[in-house]
C-alpha cells in the first residue's frame, strides 16, 4: 500500500466535506448507495489487508457512517469472515442504511442487540456530523469498544472526535487505525485516537475540489486505498 505525506494531502473542514457530498449528489448525481458501497468496500479491504481478522463486530450507527460500516460486514462475510453487526439505534436507521441492514437480513448475517468479542471491532457509529458528546446506545458501544484487548478499525473518524478542533469527546473511540473518506479531516490530523491514519477512495471526480478551490494530486491513481504518512 502506498504512504503519502500528511502535507502532500489537503484536510477538509467538515463543513467543507458537507459541500463535497452536496456537489456529488446534487450536481453530479452520485448516489448516497454509490458512496458507501465505495466506503464500505475499501473498509472490507483495509480490515484484511491490515488486521487479518477470522472474527469481526460491527458497530453501527443509523447514518451514512453506520451504512458504510453495514456495506463493510456485507463484503466481510462474502470473503469468509464470521462477522456480528450491533445497530446503535435500529428504530432510526435512514433509508440507505436501512437497505443495506436488510441485504444483511436476508443474508443471514448476525444482527445482535448486544456485542461480543471478536479479532476486530470497526467502528461505523458517528461519523463527521457529531454534536457534543455521543450518549445513549452509542456511548455504551464506543465504551464497550475501549475496553475491548483488540484493534479497532474507525470508519472516517473515530466516534466521539471533534474533526473540527481535533478534540475527544466524553465517551470517544481510541482507535489502532482510521479509514477517513475522500480527503483527511482537519481535526484527524494530529488526534492521538484516530491511531494509523488511511485514506479510502469514494469516487469524488477532481472537478467537485476544482470547482472549491482546493488543489489534489492524484491520489488513487494507483490504488484506492492510502496510508497517510507523518
Amino acid at each position: 500500500m502506498r504512504t503519502v505525506s500528511r502535507s502532500a494531502v489537503p484536510a477538509l473542514t467538515t463543513d467543507q466535506m458537507r459541500d463535497v457530498d452536496r456537489a456529488m449528489v446534487e450536481d453530479l448525481h452520485i448516489e448516497l448507495v454509490q458512496m458507501m458501497e465505495n466506503a464500505g468496500r475499501n473498509l472490507a479491504e483495509l480490515a484484511i489487508i491490515r488486521f487479518s481478522p477470522a472474527s469481526v463486530t460491527i458497530l453501527s450507527g443509523p447514518g451514512g457512517n453506520g451504512g458504510g460500516g453495514l456495506v463493510a460486514a456485507r463484503h466481510l462475510a462474502n470473503r469468509g469472515r464470521q462477522v456480528q453487526v450491533v445497530l446503535s439505534e435500529p428504530d432510526r436507521l435512514t433509508p440507505v442504511p436501512a437497505h443495506q441492514a436488510g441485504i444483511l437480513a436476508r443474508m443471514g448475517v448476525t444482527m445482535a442487540s448486544r456485542p461480543a468479542p471478536a479479532d476486530l471491532v470497526i467502528d461505523a457509529l458517528i461519523g463527521y456530523s457529531l454534536r457534543g458528546d455521543p450518549a445513549g446506545t452509542a456511548a455504551e458501544l464506543i465504551t464497550w469498544a475501549n475496553g475491548q484487548a483488540v484493534p479497532v478499525l474507525a470508519l472516517d473518524t473515530p466516534s466521539g472526535l471533534d474533526l473540527t478542533t481535533g478534540g475527544a469527546g466524553t465517551p470517544a473511540v481510541w482507535a489502532t487505525a482510521t479509514l477517513t473518506l475522500a480527503l483527511p479531516k482537519v481535526g484527524l490530523l494530529d488526534a492521538p485516537s484516530a491511531g494509523e491514519l488511511y485514506l479510502a477512495d469514494i469516487s469524488v471526480p477532481p472537478l467537485v475540489y476544482q470547482r472549491m478551490g482546493i488543489t489534489i494530486p492524484e491520489l488513487f491513481r494507483q490504488s484506492s486505498l492510502l496510508r497517510i504518512g507523518p
